[in-house]
């Protein structure tokens, strides 16, 4: 048995997620044809109180879409330098959109309002005007840290005060809203685009959706058509996201208590310096060669992933269950 801690991208379709795939109604959807896509777009705009969706391959498409739509050459956005957007999308906001990056030091990835207002640049011919503001919840290279919806209405705040858009890399979005029970529908209130991802805790085998309004839509569309987006019958996919939000929300919350009893665990060994605080469905820890101890770890039947020089990720979801996480102590303990 291999335990896959790599990531909560690597979950397979369930017997219920299959069933409803192999089942859907689907189209063309460049044509504008596939009732499953649509389906799933209007759903997710209507739960985030957001006016269109457009259905995407990845959440690096749909970031990198919004960025896109939101800026213009010679100019900045603001994100927290641990970003997926900045760290994980091949240099995308450079080559796609030509504008340059502001690195904000937040607490685990988390910038305040304050952090935003500093670092606004002036209007002043030497520097690249400042135009979007990036966050991401839940925050990976933070440790599944999130944003609340108050520290989002603060920095909406400035955003609002000096003219800048509002871009939300949801990767994990729903991990916070089940830890805050917060209403994904106040999100709509304070962003203009919102990134939702339906591959990583929902369980979905691929696939995004960008929240935006219904002026920004045609001209997304078109970004997308240029990335190559277009998915034709990709209702078939589509169908798995819709599964995914009627069975895998609450259930995320399993995800939460297992990480926190697996870093329990890991607070004991020896050979772990420390543990990052887990928000979510995270993991991360310290220990002297994060390469050596992936190594022995896949030996001994467990997946993870370097996070630096010193830092191993673990990252829990819907496949693994008691039995796996049982099993995955054991061989720690074991080390």
């Amino acid at each position: 048995m291999f335990i896959d801690f790599r990531s909560d991208t690597v979950t397979k379709p369930t017997e219920g997620m299959l069933q409803a795939m192999m089942t859907a109604e689907v189209g063309d959807d460049v044509f504008g044809e596939d009732p499953t896509i649509q389906k799933l777009e209007q759903r997710l705009a209507e739960m985030f109180g957001m006016e269109k969706g457009l259905y995407c391959p990845s959440g690096t498409m749909t970031n990198q879409i919004a960025i896109k739509l939101l800026t213009n050459p010679m100019e900045e956005l603001i994100c927290d330098r641990l970003a997926h957007i900045y760290n994980y999308e091949g240099g995308g906001i450079a080559f796609n959109s030509s504008v340059s990056t502001r690195l904000v030091h937040g607490k685990k990835g988390i910038m305040t309002a304050d952090m935003v207002l500093e670092n606004i640049n002036p209007n002043d011919i030497h520097q690249p005007s400042t135009t979007l503001v990036a966050l991401e919840n839940t925050m990976n290279k933070g440790g599944g840290s999130y944003y609340t919806l108050p520290q989002i209405a603060a920095i909406s705040k400035v955003c609002k005060e000096n003219n800048l858009y509002l871009h939300l890399d949801g990767a994990r979005v729903f991990n916070a809203l089940v830890e805050t029970g917060e209403d994904p529908k106040e999100y709509g209130k304070y962003f203009d685009t919102i990134s939702i991802c339906l591959s990583k805790g929902l369980g979905a085998p691929a696939a995004s959706v960008l929240l935006m309004s219904e002026a920004n839509y045609p001209k997304a569309l078109r970004i997308r058509k240029v990335m190559g987006g277009g998915m034709r019958q990709g209702g078939y996919l589509a169908a798995a996201g819709i599964y995914a939000l009627d069975h895998h929300i609450e259930r995320l919350k399993e995800d939460h208590e297992r990480a926190k009893t697996l870093g329990e665990t890991l607070k004991m060994l020896h050979f772990v310096r420390s543990v990052y605080p887990i928000d979510t469905n995270i993991v991360i820890f310290e220990v002297d060669d994060a390469k050596e101890m992936v190594q022995q770890l896949k030996e001994m039947g467990i997946g993870s992933v370097t996070f630096g020089p010193t830092l191993v990720r673990f990252v829990t979801h819907l496949d693994i269950d008691d039995e796996k996480l049982e099993k995955a102590i054991n061989i720690l303990r074991g080390m």
